[in-house]
């Protein structure tokens, strides 16, 4: 699998500035990634390529306008949404790896796109701007299978789709409070389910485990494999 990497400067106005950094280059990886630049320049916040998979990143207020390119240019093809999903920041950045760019927004989602008769696949990242109340415009319109990855998206993380026809939860039961997946959300959760005899029903109760705090190991890359002495 080739490794390289992409990074484009955003002042530059020519594909000469797409700083390429590879042992191996896959050549229809770069002409796709060429293409992406050629076609998206001024919408792109980022075109980066590592471990054989381009990303780029996307304002959110561009991401119907880019998507509706990704699909229709001839020459990108994206006519299949593959997944699309979401991701809580909070906290990155506590690492030396953690890339700037992503650091102060919390929330994103990841769009995970496939041409079926280029046979190129991409990853399209949007951070949304608010990260109290998160919202990033729905793609249902353009890729139909959106409709339930986003409702996931929505139940798990709380990203709200604005323009989705059908916002709920699709995972979690409907008295559900909270968003499972985000990072503050208690591993315990707030209630507990179980069966109740006399009621012959299930009920829900308050958490009868006992919280505790969990401090993640962090292993900082300067110091990654060293053994001790």
């Amino acid at each position: 699998m080739a490794l390289f990497n992409y990074k484009i400067r955003l002042t530059a106005p020519t594909l000469s500035h797409v700083k390429f950094n590879s042992m191996s280059t896959s050549f229809q990886q770069e002409n796709l990634a060429k293409a992406l630049y050629s076609v998206l320049a001024d919408k792109l916040s980022s075109l980066q390529a590592q471990n054989g998979e381009l990303t780029i990143v996307v304002h959110a207020d561009d991401i119907c306008t880019v998507s509706e390119t990704l699909r229709d240019n001839p020459v990108l093809g994206f006519d299949t949404l593959i997944d699309l999903c979401g991701i809580d920041y909070s906290t990155y950045g506590d690492t030396l790896s953690a890339k700037n760019s992503l650091r102060g927004k919390r929330f994103a989602a990841i769009y995970h796109l496939l041409s079926v008769n280029l046979n190129h696949r991409l990853r399209v990242r949007v951070l949304a701007e608010n990260n109290d109340i998160p919202v990033i415009d729905s793609v249902t319109e353009i890729w139909p299978a959106a409709n339930w990855f986003e409702r996931e998206a929505f139940d798990l993380y709380g990203i709200v789709f604005s323009g989705h026809p059908d916002l709920r939860r699709i995972l979690t039961d409907y008295g559900f409070i909270g968003n499972p997946f985000r990072k503050d959300f208690p591993l315990t959760g707030y209630v507990e389910m179980r069966y109740d005899a006399e009621q012959k029903r299930v009920i829900y109760q308050p958490v009868s485990i006992e919280p505790r705090e969990i401090t993640p190991h962090v292993i900082r890359e300067e110091h990654y494999g060293d053994s001790e002495s």
